[in-house]
Protein backbone atom coordinates (compact mmCIF):
# COMPACT_ATOMS: atom_id res chain seq x y z
CA UNK A 1 0.00 0.00 0.00
CA UNK A 2 1.42 3.37 -1.05
CA UNK A 3 2.40 5.72 1.74
CA UNK A 4 0.19 8.78 2.19
CA UNK A 5 2.12 11.94 1.40
CA UNK A 6 1.82 14.55 4.16
CA UNK A 7 2.50 18.28 4.23
CA UNK A 8 5.57 17.58 6.37
CA UNK A 9 6.98 15.29 3.64
CA UNK A 10 6.76 18.11 1.10
CA UNK A 11 8.19 20.61 3.59
CA UNK A 12 11.13 18.33 4.40
CA UNK A 13 11.97 17.80 0.74
CA UNK A 14 12.01 21.55 0.03
CA UNK A 15 13.52 22.65 3.33
CA UNK A 16 10.61 24.89 4.30
CA UNK A 17 8.06 24.87 7.13
CA UNK A 18 4.75 22.99 7.16
CA UNK A 19 3.00 26.36 7.45
CA UNK A 20 4.67 27.58 4.25
CA UNK A 21 3.54 24.45 2.37
CA UNK A 22 0.01 24.80 3.73
CA UNK A 23 -0.22 28.45 2.69
CA UNK A 24 1.12 27.70 -0.79
CA UNK A 25 -1.31 24.86 -1.45
CA UNK A 26 -4.23 26.93 -0.15
CA UNK A 27 -3.19 30.00 -2.20
CA UNK A 28 -2.88 32.13 0.93
CA UNK A 29 -0.65 35.19 1.33
CA UNK A 30 2.82 34.99 2.82
CA UNK A 31 4.49 32.90 0.10
CA UNK A 32 6.23 34.20 -3.01
CA UNK A 33 4.70 33.24 -6.35
CA UNK A 34 7.85 31.40 -7.42
CA UNK A 35 7.94 29.31 -4.24
CA UNK A 36 4.19 28.65 -4.45
CA UNK A 37 4.57 27.19 -7.95
CA UNK A 38 7.52 25.07 -6.84
CA UNK A 39 5.61 23.67 -3.85
CA UNK A 40 2.58 22.82 -6.01
CA UNK A 41 4.80 21.12 -8.60
CA UNK A 42 6.60 19.02 -6.00
CA UNK A 43 3.30 18.15 -4.30
CA UNK A 44 1.93 16.76 -7.56
CA UNK A 45 5.15 14.85 -8.27
CA UNK A 46 5.08 13.28 -4.80
CA UNK A 47 1.44 12.24 -5.18
CA UNK A 48 0.02 14.48 -2.46
CA UNK A 49 -3.77 14.36 -2.19
CA UNK A 50 -5.54 17.12 -0.21
CA UNK A 51 -8.57 16.42 1.96
CA UNK A 52 -10.51 19.08 0.13
CA UNK A 53 -12.44 19.69 -2.05
CA UNK A 54 -12.67 15.91 -2.20
CA UNK A 55 -11.17 12.92 -3.89
CA UNK A 56 -12.73 10.26 -6.06
CA UNK A 57 -15.46 8.35 -4.25
CA UNK A 58 -16.64 4.82 -4.97
CA UNK A 59 -20.10 3.89 -6.12
CA UNK A 60 -20.45 4.18 -9.87
CA UNK A 61 -17.87 6.93 -10.32
CA UNK A 62 -15.35 6.74 -13.13
CA UNK A 63 -12.75 8.97 -11.52
CA UNK A 64 -12.50 10.84 -14.82
CA UNK A 65 -13.29 14.41 -15.75
CA UNK A 66 -13.65 15.47 -19.38
CA UNK A 67 -12.16 18.61 -20.89
CA UNK A 68 -13.96 19.74 -24.04
CA UNK A 69 -12.28 22.34 -26.28
CA UNK A 70 -13.65 23.51 -29.66
CA UNK A 71 -11.09 22.71 -32.36
CA UNK A 72 -10.99 26.28 -33.67
CA UNK A 73 -9.25 27.36 -30.45
CA UNK A 74 -6.40 24.83 -30.64
CA UNK A 75 -5.83 24.40 -34.37
CA UNK A 76 -3.37 27.30 -34.41
CA UNK A 77 0.39 27.01 -33.94
CA UNK A 78 0.20 28.80 -30.61
CA UNK A 79 -2.85 28.48 -28.37
CA UNK A 80 -3.67 29.95 -24.98
CA UNK A 81 -5.93 26.94 -24.43
CA UNK A 82 -3.15 24.33 -24.60
CA UNK A 83 -1.43 26.09 -21.72
CA UNK A 84 -4.71 26.29 -19.81
CA UNK A 85 -5.42 22.61 -20.50
CA UNK A 86 -2.08 21.57 -19.02
CA UNK A 87 -2.83 23.54 -15.87
CA UNK A 88 -6.31 21.99 -15.56
CA UNK A 89 -4.83 18.49 -15.92
CA UNK A 90 -2.29 19.25 -13.19
CA UNK A 91 -5.00 20.33 -10.77
CA UNK A 92 -7.25 17.37 -11.60
CA UNK A 93 -4.31 15.06 -10.90
CA UNK A 94 -3.65 16.95 -7.69
CA UNK A 95 -7.21 16.25 -6.53
CA UNK A 96 -7.12 12.59 -7.49
CA UNK A 97 -8.91 12.67 -10.85
CA UNK A 98 -7.88 11.80 -14.37
CA UNK A 99 -8.54 14.28 -17.18
CA UNK A 100 -9.73 13.12 -20.61
CA UNK A 101 -9.46 15.59 -23.46
CA UNK A 102 -11.88 15.67 -26.38
CA UNK A 103 -11.57 18.22 -29.19
CA UNK A 104 -14.99 19.38 -30.36
CA UNK A 105 -15.03 19.35 -34.16
CA UNK A 106 -17.03 21.99 -36.01
CA UNK A 107 -19.18 19.33 -37.71
CA UNK A 108 -20.09 17.77 -34.36
CA UNK A 109 -20.89 21.18 -32.91
CA UNK A 110 -23.09 22.09 -35.88
CA UNK A 111 -24.92 18.73 -35.94
CA UNK A 112 -25.29 18.74 -32.13
CA UNK A 113 -23.33 15.52 -31.76
CA UNK A 114 -22.45 15.13 -28.08
CA UNK A 115 -18.87 14.35 -27.02
CA UNK A 116 -18.04 10.66 -27.11
CA UNK A 117 -16.77 10.78 -23.55
CA UNK A 118 -20.27 11.93 -22.52
CA UNK A 119 -22.22 9.49 -24.69
CA UNK A 120 -20.09 6.56 -23.49
CA UNK A 121 -20.40 7.69 -19.83
CA UNK A 122 -16.62 7.87 -19.45
CA UNK A 123 -16.58 10.96 -17.23
CA UNK A 124 -18.18 12.19 -13.99
CA UNK A 125 -18.19 15.81 -15.13
CA UNK A 126 -17.14 18.13 -17.91
CA UNK A 127 -15.05 21.30 -18.13
CA UNK A 128 -16.01 23.19 -21.29
CA UNK A 129 -13.12 25.43 -22.27
CA UNK A 130 -13.83 28.36 -24.59
CA UNK A 131 -16.93 29.61 -26.39
CA UNK A 132 -19.40 26.97 -27.67
CA UNK A 133 -22.55 27.56 -29.72
CA UNK A 134 -25.71 28.00 -27.64
CA UNK A 135 -27.58 25.25 -29.50
CA UNK A 136 -24.84 22.82 -28.50
CA UNK A 137 -25.05 23.97 -24.89
CA UNK A 138 -28.78 23.26 -24.95
CA UNK A 139 -27.99 19.65 -25.88
CA UNK A 140 -25.44 19.36 -23.09
CA UNK A 141 -27.94 20.76 -20.58
CA UNK A 142 -30.26 17.81 -21.26
CA UNK A 143 -27.70 15.43 -19.78
CA UNK A 144 -29.23 15.36 -16.29
CA UNK A 145 -26.41 13.54 -14.52
CA UNK A 146 -23.61 15.55 -16.09
CA UNK A 147 -21.92 18.21 -13.94
CA UNK A 148 -20.57 21.03 -16.12
CA UNK A 149 -18.28 23.99 -15.48
CA UNK A 150 -17.34 26.59 -18.09
CA UNK A 151 -13.81 27.90 -18.27
CA UNK A 152 -12.94 31.18 -20.01
CA UNK A 153 -16.48 31.54 -21.37
CA UNK A 154 -19.89 32.39 -20.00
CA UNK A 155 -23.36 31.65 -21.30
CA UNK A 156 -26.48 32.67 -19.39
CA UNK A 157 -28.55 29.88 -20.95
CA UNK A 158 -26.65 27.19 -19.07
CA UNK A 159 -26.55 29.12 -15.81
CA UNK A 160 -23.58 30.91 -14.35
CA UNK A 161 -21.27 28.08 -13.27
CA UNK A 162 -18.25 29.57 -14.97
CA UNK A 163 -14.74 30.86 -14.36
CA UNK A 164 -13.60 33.77 -16.51
CA UNK A 165 -10.85 36.37 -16.46
CA UNK A 166 -11.67 40.00 -15.80
CA UNK A 167 -11.74 40.95 -19.47
CA UNK A 168 -13.79 44.10 -18.99
CA UNK A 169 -11.70 45.84 -16.34
CA UNK A 170 -8.51 44.23 -17.61
CA UNK A 171 -8.90 45.87 -21.00
CA UNK A 172 -10.09 49.06 -19.31
CA UNK A 173 -6.75 49.11 -17.48
CA UNK A 174 -4.75 48.36 -20.63
CA UNK A 175 -6.47 51.17 -22.52
CA UNK A 176 -5.96 53.56 -19.63
CA UNK A 177 -2.26 52.68 -19.66
CA UNK A 178 -2.06 53.75 -23.32
CA UNK A 179 -3.98 56.93 -22.56
CA UNK A 180 -1.60 57.78 -19.71
CA UNK A 181 1.29 57.24 -22.10
CA UNK A 182 -0.17 60.04 -24.21
CA UNK A 183 -2.01 58.02 -26.86
CA UNK A 184 -5.48 59.13 -27.94
CA UNK A 185 -5.71 57.69 -31.43
CA UNK A 186 -6.23 54.06 -30.37
CA UNK A 187 -7.85 51.20 -32.32
CA UNK A 188 -9.30 47.99 -30.88
CA UNK A 189 -8.37 44.74 -32.65
CA UNK A 190 -10.89 41.93 -32.25
CA UNK A 191 -14.01 40.45 -33.83
CA UNK A 192 -16.52 41.53 -31.20
CA UNK A 193 -19.17 38.92 -31.99
CA UNK A 194 -16.73 35.97 -31.99
CA UNK A 195 -16.65 35.27 -28.23
CA UNK A 196 -17.95 36.69 -24.96
CA UNK A 197 -14.32 37.30 -23.91
CA UNK A 198 -13.64 39.55 -26.89
CA UNK A 199 -16.89 41.48 -26.42
CA UNK A 200 -16.10 42.03 -22.71
CA UNK A 201 -12.69 43.39 -23.65
CA UNK A 202 -14.17 45.64 -26.31
CA UNK A 203 -16.58 47.18 -23.78
CA UNK A 204 -13.70 47.76 -21.35
CA UNK A 205 -11.79 49.53 -24.12
CA UNK A 206 -14.85 51.63 -25.01
CA UNK A 207 -15.42 52.73 -21.43
CA UNK A 208 -11.83 53.91 -20.99
CA UNK A 209 -12.02 55.86 -24.26
CA UNK A 210 -15.38 57.44 -23.44
CA UNK A 211 -14.13 58.58 -20.04
CA UNK A 212 -11.46 60.53 -21.93
CA UNK A 213 -14.12 62.08 -24.15
CA UNK A 214 -13.19 59.92 -27.16
CA UNK A 215 -16.09 58.37 -29.08
CA UNK A 216 -15.36 54.90 -30.42
CA UNK A 217 -16.44 54.70 -34.05
CA UNK A 218 -16.81 51.69 -36.33
CA UNK A 219 -13.55 52.37 -38.17
CA UNK A 220 -11.67 52.13 -34.84
CA UNK A 221 -12.52 48.42 -34.51
CA UNK A 222 -10.44 46.02 -36.61
CA UNK A 223 -11.79 42.42 -37.04
CA UNK A 224 -9.18 39.77 -36.26
CA UNK A 225 -10.64 36.36 -37.08
CA UNK A 226 -13.06 34.18 -38.99
CA UNK A 227 -15.99 33.45 -36.65
CA UNK A 228 -16.52 29.92 -38.04
CA UNK A 229 -12.93 28.66 -38.26
CA UNK A 230 -11.36 30.86 -35.59
CA UNK A 231 -8.39 31.52 -37.89
CA UNK A 232 -6.66 34.75 -36.89
CA UNK A 233 -5.94 37.19 -39.69
CA UNK A 234 -5.48 40.92 -39.21
CA UNK A 235 -5.79 43.41 -42.07
CA UNK A 236 -4.11 46.73 -41.39
CA UNK A 237 -6.19 49.90 -41.86
CA UNK A 238 -5.06 52.41 -44.48
CA UNK A 239 -4.40 55.07 -41.85
CA UNK A 240 -2.59 53.73 -38.80
CA UNK A 241 -3.45 54.97 -35.29
CA UNK A 242 -0.73 55.72 -32.75
CA UNK A 243 -1.64 52.55 -30.84
CA UNK A 244 -3.51 49.25 -31.14
CA UNK A 245 -5.11 47.47 -28.20
CA UNK A 246 -5.48 43.78 -29.09
CA UNK A 247 -7.93 41.36 -27.47
CA UNK A 248 -5.21 38.75 -26.94
CA UNK A 249 -1.46 38.22 -27.26
CA UNK A 250 -1.84 35.96 -30.31
CA UNK A 251 -3.48 38.83 -32.22
CA UNK A 252 -0.90 41.33 -30.94
CA UNK A 253 1.88 39.01 -32.13
CA UNK A 254 0.34 38.63 -35.60
CA UNK A 255 -0.31 42.37 -35.81
CA UNK A 256 3.32 43.18 -35.04
CA UNK A 257 4.43 40.80 -37.81
CA UNK A 258 2.01 42.48 -40.26
CA UNK A 259 3.31 45.93 -39.28
CA UNK A 260 6.92 44.82 -39.77
CA UNK A 261 6.08 43.58 -43.27
CA UNK A 262 4.89 47.11 -44.06
CA UNK A 263 8.05 48.63 -42.64
CA UNK A 264 6.27 49.98 -39.56
CA UNK A 265 8.32 49.85 -36.37
CA UNK A 266 6.92 48.87 -32.96
CA UNK A 267 6.96 50.87 -30.73
CA UNK A 268 8.83 53.67 -32.54
CA UNK A 269 6.03 54.24 -35.09
CA UNK A 270 3.05 52.43 -33.54
CA UNK A 271 2.45 51.03 -30.06
CA UNK A 272 0.76 47.66 -29.45
CA UNK A 273 -0.66 46.00 -26.32
CA UNK A 274 -2.10 42.52 -25.88
CA UNK A 275 -3.98 40.48 -23.29
CA UNK A 276 -3.26 37.18 -21.42
CA UNK A 277 0.55 37.39 -20.83
CA UNK A 278 0.80 34.20 -22.84
CA UNK A 279 4.11 32.87 -24.22
CA UNK A 280 3.81 34.94 -27.40
CA UNK A 281 4.14 38.15 -25.41
CA UNK A 282 7.67 37.04 -24.45
CA UNK A 283 8.93 35.61 -27.73
CA UNK A 284 7.66 38.57 -29.74
CA UNK A 285 10.12 41.25 -30.79
CA UNK A 286 9.53 43.62 -29.14
CA UNK A 287 8.08 41.89 -26.10
CA UNK A 288 4.41 42.76 -25.79
CA UNK A 289 3.01 44.89 -22.96
CA UNK A 290 -0.04 42.94 -21.84
CA UNK A 291 -2.55 42.04 -19.11
CA UNK A 292 -1.62 38.93 -17.16
CA UNK A 293 -4.51 36.50 -16.75
CA UNK A 294 -4.39 34.29 -13.65
CA UNK A 295 -4.42 31.05 -15.64
CA UNK A 296 -3.41 28.86 -12.73
CA UNK A 297 -6.12 30.34 -10.51
CA UNK A 298 -8.72 29.76 -13.23
CA UNK A 299 -7.60 26.16 -13.76
CA UNK A 300 -7.63 25.43 -10.04
CA UNK A 301 -11.09 26.96 -9.56
CA UNK A 302 -12.54 24.95 -12.46
CA UNK A 303 -11.22 21.69 -10.99
CA UNK A 304 -12.32 22.47 -7.42
CA UNK A 305 -15.79 23.66 -8.37
CA UNK A 306 -16.53 20.76 -10.69
CA UNK A 307 -15.45 18.21 -8.10
CA UNK A 308 -17.73 19.86 -5.52
CA UNK A 309 -20.55 19.82 -8.05
CA UNK A 310 -20.02 16.11 -8.71
CA UNK A 311 -20.09 15.38 -4.98
CA UNK A 312 -23.14 17.59 -4.41
CA UNK A 313 -25.47 18.07 -7.43
CA UNK A 314 -27.28 20.88 -5.56
CA UNK A 315 -24.08 22.94 -5.37
CA UNK A 316 -24.31 26.10 -7.50
CA UNK A 317 -20.88 27.73 -7.59
CA UNK A 318 -21.94 30.74 -9.66
CA UNK A 319 -19.72 32.98 -11.73
CA UNK A 320 -16.11 33.52 -10.61
CA UNK A 321 -14.11 36.36 -12.16
CA UNK A 322 -10.35 36.19 -11.65
CA UNK A 323 -8.32 39.39 -11.48
CA UNK A 324 -5.00 39.93 -13.26
CA UNK A 325 -2.54 42.80 -13.65
CA UNK A 326 -0.87 44.99 -16.27
CA UNK A 327 2.58 43.75 -17.31
CA UNK A 328 4.69 46.49 -18.89
CA UNK A 329 7.23 45.28 -21.47
CA UNK A 330 8.62 46.86 -24.63
CA UNK A 331 5.83 47.47 -27.16
CA UNK A 332 4.58 50.90 -26.05
CA UNK A 333 6.16 54.29 -26.67
CA UNK A 334 5.34 57.32 -24.54
CA UNK A 335 4.03 60.14 -26.68
CA UNK A 336 5.73 63.52 -26.40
Amino acid sequence: MAKTVRLSDIAQRLGVSNVTVSKALADKEGVSEELRKTIKKIAIEMGYRPKTPGTVKKGGRTGNIGILIPGRFVDQKYSFYWDMYERVISWLTFYGYYGILEILKSDDENTLNLPRIVKDAKVDGLIVMGQVKQEYLQCLSKEENLAVIFLDAYNSYYGCDAIISDGYYGMYMMTNYLLKMGHRDIFFVGTISATSSISDRYFGFSRAMLEEGITVTEDMVIPDRDIVTGIVKVSLPEKLPSAFVCNCDTVAYELILALKEKGVRVPEDVSVVGFDNYILSEISSPRITTYEVDMDGMAKASAERLIKKIDDPSYNPGLKITVGKVIVKDSVKEME
